[in-house]
């Protein structure tokens, strides 16, 4: 009988250094490369940014710490109209994690906004600590996914797409538990991409193809971009979401920072991607509405959502 291999899954980390983020050189071809692989793969991977600096990921983890210490009745506050964007915390099942979305991240009016509603009168310096983070992780995206859009040759689109492109940024806080805990359910994004940096209490767990779940081990100066059910659909299954969990084993409180890229138009499969062999898997659909059916409660627990919503 043959000895049974386990496979121990780690997540690739990809360097995002100077020389690897100028087009049409070999080095941009490599890391497009890695990108694509890694993605395709495990819908995920490690960046490590040299623009993120330790001041950078110091001043966004003081400002969050400053901003989950506010009462309950404030941080409720944060609403929206758009499903899933406002305050998600108090829940039983999940005693261990809160969070608050901001949405138009990435530039100052959107923070401003945002620390309208938490402190009377407004935060202009809890704003400049967030916004060198949120506007890096949206240039750090943005790189990515002109490197999916040249691999796959369809790089005529990256333009029109930039332009339909918002950020959500949703912060969190995850209790440190005394024994091992789940600090959130396991689940899908539901975004095009995403981008997640924590302070150093790990707690990420992964899915891989395989069904074996496995822990995500982030350097400071690291982020996790992972592919959201939007580029699933538009890729036509090329690029899966990763389901990813949470689970908390005492070693402190866990903030982390997770910036969702939603388009506002159409999300459409490129022709280019579909033929005999490749039949089209989602039908147009439009990010938004697909959040408001995932939204519901009924919804939440479907494998695989997307299918439900717009498969063909």
């Amino acid at each position: 009988m043959g000895s049974l291999t386990l496979v121990h899954h780690k997540l690739p980390t990809i360097e995002f250094s100077k020389e690897n983020l100028k087009p049409d050189t070999e080095s941009w071809s490599k890391a497009c490369k890695q990108v694509v692989s890694a993605l395709e793969e495990y819908g995920c991977f490690i960046a490590v940014y040299d623009d993120l600096s330790s001041d950078v990921h110091d001043s966004i983890f003081n400002a969050l710490e400053e901003l989950f210490d506010l009462p309950t009745e404030t941080k409720i506050q944060n609403k929206s109209t758009k499903p899933l964007y406002g305050y998600v915390g108090q829940i039983p099942f999940l005693p261990l994690y809160e969070s608050m979305g901001i949405d138009d991240a990435n530039s100052y009016q959107g923070i401003d906004k945002f620390a309208n509603v938490m402190w009377p009168n407004g935060n202009p310096s809890f704003c400049e600590k967030v916004l060198p983070y949120t506007k890096l992780a949206a240039k750090l995206e943005q790189v990515v996914v002109r490197m999916i859009f040249e691999t796959y040759g369809v790089e005529k689109y990256y333009e029109c797409h930039l332009k339909s492109v918002g950020y959500l940024s949703r912060v969190m806080r995850y209790t440190e538990s005394g024994e091992k805990k789940l600090g959130f359910v396991s689940h899908t994004d539901k975004s095009f991409m995403s981008t997640i940096h924590q302070n150093q209490i790990n707690g990420l767990e992964i899915k891989a193809k395989d069904g074996e779940w496995f822990t995500v081990d982030l350097p400071p100066s690291a982020i996790v971009v992972m592919a959201g059910d939007a580029i699933m659909g538009w890729s036509n299954n090329r690029i899966q979401s990763p389901h990813h969990r949470v689970t908390m084993e005492g070693k402190g409180t866990r903030y982390s920072i997770a910036q969702f890229s939603f388009l506002e138009g159409i999300v459409k499969t490129p022709e280019e991607f579909t033929d005999d062999d490749h039949p089209l898997q989602f039908k147009p659909f439009s990010n938004l509405e697909y959040l408001d059916f995932f939204s519901k409660e009924e919804n939440r627990r479907l494998e695989c959502a997307l299918k439900h919503f717009c498969g063909v």
